[in-house]
């Protein structure tokens, strides 16, 4: 599917700003170091009132960016957006090229590196007018292979707490306000990411919190957005096929770390990945450490560089009580999110408001009476059941996948049974993750029951052999393995084998709710499925949670 073409959270589903200034033609071809001729000359004078990619989301009087996409060119779809309205057309050579002979009855502005000119066209488009002379909202961006969307919804509930409001840009969901809308891009397209920030602007919101993901580096959808903290998560394996190895999908990560996207950051160095970061970084950094392992030699340098470390960390029901330290001072808080990882998540959230400028005294106070890090995250280790614990996760990757089973096995405190892990690998993605999911979760679960992710256009069986193969290697003589689909099935199978005292962890697709089969699109909410087993097996199921806006 070409880049331009892909539907984005921001203008595609309405996110703009009221009252945008716009841009006159004649200033866009300033922008772009371009003299108007001919029948652009004559339009000069044309307001252009947004722009896009995507010919799908374009209105009246709007510019349409018609450049090069992932898998084709936007100038194949220059007419379908000159028939929705687009006042004018901005293209490379190559796009000129394709539009040659075509009556287009507007401006065809043409450049040669058009891309380098988007943020900056977008953010003077989508100034409002509402919004001059109003203060700067901070910018929050999180990267990292895991944990970006749960640190997002920490951190926000960290700011309402202190009492500013924030909207937030992610893999879930868009948040502006009372406006939700969900995401299709863990990133949006830089133009729907100026539209969708002067729209916050507009809400006089404080704060904007997001995901920022590699494809969204390397695609340059950040460019001209500077957060005052960024902040780093892990690095693990995930995205190789647009990355190639794994220096390269480090070095789109690290691009985040430099003044050209950041003032400031907070770094997790865990491992060899966070150290690297730490001193790939340009910016200021604070550094955390938040493994209590002391075995490794990796342990070792994190805890000679981290500025900042989890003390402790005890478990607390699901959830953790959790002691940070410093030379400058302690930080104290508790997190309702089981698993390690989620200490990590917390512990990044905490530090990077403390990083924006809240002080030590006051963040611990609302930490105390606000209890802010007790949320729950759409299909972050969601539970649906406690008896049998039945959990859903978006773990998708190898390194997710050992952690969620690691939070939610049955050894873990006083529960004592089998853990049921029902997983699938996504089409058209990195192959060589699949059997290594399949390993490990042959390594870490009793009863393992391979399914369907999102297929896309691969052969779903195919996918699933190739997970099975993995998990049939390295499964113990007493693991039970299973190849089931479709994924209802499969969800079916994992409560009709579960007793009370098990555990159920269904992952890999979390809060989505469309499974992309051969370009359609299928309703399948894994927490609704989960439910619905439950329910028809006879167990009690968690009240469905009230979505806080």
């Amino acid at each position: 599917m070409n880049e331009s073409q892909t539907p984005a959270a921001g203008s595609s589903i309405g996110l703009r700003p009221l009252h945008p200034a716009g841009l006159l033609l004649s200033e866009l071809a300033g922008i772009v170091n371009l003299e108007l001729s001919g029948a652009a000359a004559v339009a000069a004078g044309t307001r252009l009132s947004g722009v896009s990619l995507d010919s799908r989301a374009i209105r009246p009087g709007d510019l349409y960016l018609a450049l090069t996409g992932l898998t084709s060119h936007g100038a194949h779809y220059a007419g379908a957006a000159i028939a929705a309205g687009a006042a004018a057309v901005l293209t490379d050579p190559a796009g000129a090229e394709l539009l040659a002979g075509a009556a287009l009855d507007v401006p065809v502005l043409v450049v040669a590196e058009p891309r380098s000119a988007v943020a900056t066209i977008a953010e003077r488009i989508y100034r409002s007018e509402l919004t001059d002379g109003a203060s700067e909202m901070k910018l929050f961006g999180i990267t990292g292979t895991n944990g970006k969307t749960t640190t997002s919804y920490l951190i926000r509930s960290i700011l309402g707490a202190l009492g500013r409001g924030s909207g937030l840009i992610g893999t879930i969901e868009t948040l502006v306000g009372e406006q939700r809308v969900p995401s299709t891009l863990t990133t949006p397209d830089t133009t729907d990411l100026h539209a969708v920030f002067s729209t916050m602007r507009e809400h006089a919101l404080d704060a904007a919190v997001m995901e920022v993901s590699s494809h969204a580096l390397t695609l340059g959808r950040v460019d001209g957005v500077i957060f005052d903290v960024a902040g780093f998560t892990n690095l693990t394996q995930d995205h190789l096929d647009l990355h190639g190895d794994m220096e390269e999908y480090f070095a789109a990560k690290a691009s985040l770390f430099s003044p050209e996207h950041a003032k400031s950051a907070v770094v997790i160095v865990d491992d060899e990945w966070g150290l690297k970061m730490a001193k790939a970084a340009s910016v200021p950094i604070i550094t955390l450490r938040t493994t209590t392992d002391d075995s490794s030699s990796e342990a070792s340098d994190s805890s000679d560089v981290a500025q900042w470390r989890v003390r402790s960390a005890l478990p607390r029901e699901l959830g953790w009580d959790v002691e940070l330290s410093s030379d400058q001072g302690d930080l104290r808080f508790h997190t309702s999110l089981p698993g390690g990882f989620n200490v990590s998540n917390a512990a990044l959230a905490v530090l990077m408001v403390h990083a924006s400028g809240v002080d030590l005294e006051t963040l611990q106070r609302v930490l105390d009476e606000f209890d802010p890090l007790d949320i729950e995250v759409p299909g972050r280790m969601q539970l649906i059941s406690r008896e049998p614990v039945a959990v859903v996760d978006f773990a998708h990757n190898p390194d997710a996948l050992r952690r969620a089973m690691e939070a939610v096995h049955p050894a873990r405190g006083e529960l004592r049974g089998r853990l049921i892990v029902v997983f699938g690998a996504t089409g058209q993605r990195d192959q060589g993750k699949r059997p290594i999911m399949g390993a490990l979760a042959s390594r870490h679960a009793d009863v393992v029951i391979i399914t369907d992710d999102d297929p896309h256009d691969e052969d779903p069986a195919q996918i699933r052999q190739q997970v099975f193969d993995g998990a049939q290697h390295s499964a113990w003589d007493d693991t039970q393995v299973e190849n089931i689909a479709p994924r209802a099935a499969a969800i079916d199978r994992a409560v009709e084998l579960a007793g009370p005292a098990d555990t159920i962890l269904v992952a890999g697709r979390g809060h989505e709710v469309w499974q992309e089969v051969q370009g359609v699109n299928l309703a399948l909410d894994d927490r609704e499925e989960l439910r619905v087993a439950l329910v028809k097996y006879g167990f009690t199921v968690e009240p469905v949670p009230e979505i806080e806006s």
